[in-house]
């Protein structure tokens, strides 16, 4: 089995909340500006994400006006 399919911490984290608090906007406001779901940012904004498509990524970073290295950090 290869790191990929094993469960647990990815090595990745995800600065969304930080970066949604920096700019005083919600989840749910987000959500409408790039056209997922709450439920799906969610997983992502706790780092239960397995994958993430890279239109999605960028209309994030598009939304927030941040650089995928300010959203996707290493978690060492």
């Amino acid at each position: 089995m290869s790191p990929a399919d094993e469960e647990g911490p990815s090595g990745v984290h995800c600065r969304l909340d930080e970066l949604l608090a920096e700019r005083g906007m919600t989840l749910t406001r987000l959500s409408e500006i790039v056209g997922v779901s709450v439920v799906n940012l969610s997983v992502l904004k706790n780092d239960r994400a397995r994958a993430i498509r890279y239109s999605t990524l960028s209309a994030i970073c598009r939304a927030l006006d941040c650089e995928i290295g300010d959203l996707l950090v290493r978690a060492d």
